[in-house]
C-alpha cells in the first residue's frame, strides 16, 4: 500500500485549506499533546514545538505514512494570546487587540516514512482596526471566535477587522499552503 496523508488535525479549516490546492487527507488523525507554553516559551519557539509534537506524536503510530501536523499562535510583542475556551476570552483577546498591529507565527511540520522530517514557521504581522465594545460583544456572542487562537478567525466575520496584513493568509488561517506542498514534495510525497 502506498504511504498515506495523514493530518494531526480536527480543524475544518486546515482540510479546507488542502482542498483549496486539491489535496485530501487520506485519514485524520488529530494529536492529544499538552500545549501549555514554557514558561518564557517565544511565540515562534511555541509555534514550533507544538507543530514538531504533534507530528511526531502521530507519526509514532503510522510511521510509514506522510503525516502533516501544523500549530497556530497568536501574539502581541512576546505575550502569546490563548486559543479562547469562551466568549468571555474572545472579549480579553479582542480588547489586547484592537488598535494594535499583532503576529501570527504558524508552524507547519511534515514525518515522513524513514524517519524523514520537515519543518517551516511561517509569521505574518496584521493591524487590527479599533474595535467598538458593540463589534466586541457581536463577535464575542457570534461564538466564531470560541477555540481559535487569538480569539479570532480571519476567515470569517472577523475578516472586517483587518486593516492590513503582510505575509500568509492560509497560514493566518491555520496552514501555509506554499510551504506545506514544499515540505510534503521535498520529503518524497507525489500527488495521487
Amino acid at each position: 500500500m502506498p504511504p498515506r496523508l495523514v493530518l494531526a488535525s480536527e480543524s475544518p479549516r486546515r482540510r479546507d485549506l488542502l482542498a483549496s490546492i486539491g489535496l485530501s487527507p487520506d485519514l485524520i488523525a488529530p494529536a492529544d499533546i499538552d500545549e501549555t507554553p514554557l514558561r518564557d516559551e517565544t511565540p515562534r519557539r511555541l509555534a514550533a514545538r507544538l507543530s514538531a509534537a504533534k507530528a511526531e506524536a502521530v507519526s509514532a503510530l503510522h510511521p510509514d505514512d506522510y503525516v502533516l501536523a501544523a500549530d497556530t499562535v497568536v501574539s502581541v510583542g512576546r505575550r502569546i494570546l490563548p486559543k479562547a475556551a469562551d466568549a468571555d476570552e474572545v472579549v480579553q483577546c479582542l480588547k489586547l487587540l484592537s488598535g494594535r498591529a499583532h503576529r501570527v507565527v504558524t508552524g507547519v511540520s511534515v514525518r515522513g516514512p524513514g524517519g524523514r522530517r520537515g519543518d517551516r514557521l511561517v509569521e505574518t504581522r496584521l493591524k487590527m482596526r479599533r474595535l467598538s465594545e458593540a463589534d466586541i460583544r457581536a463577535y464575542a456572542d457570534s461564538g466564531e471566535g470560541v477555540g481559535k487562537a487569538g480569539g479570532y478567525g480571519i476567515q470569517g466575520r472577523a475578516g472586517a477587522f483587518i486593516l492590513s496584513l503582510s505575509g500568509s493568509w492560509p497560514a493566518v488561517v491555520g496552514l501555509p499552503l506554499h510551504e506545506t506542498e514544499t515540505l510534503l514534495r521535498g520529503l518524497g510525497w507525489r500527488r495521487p
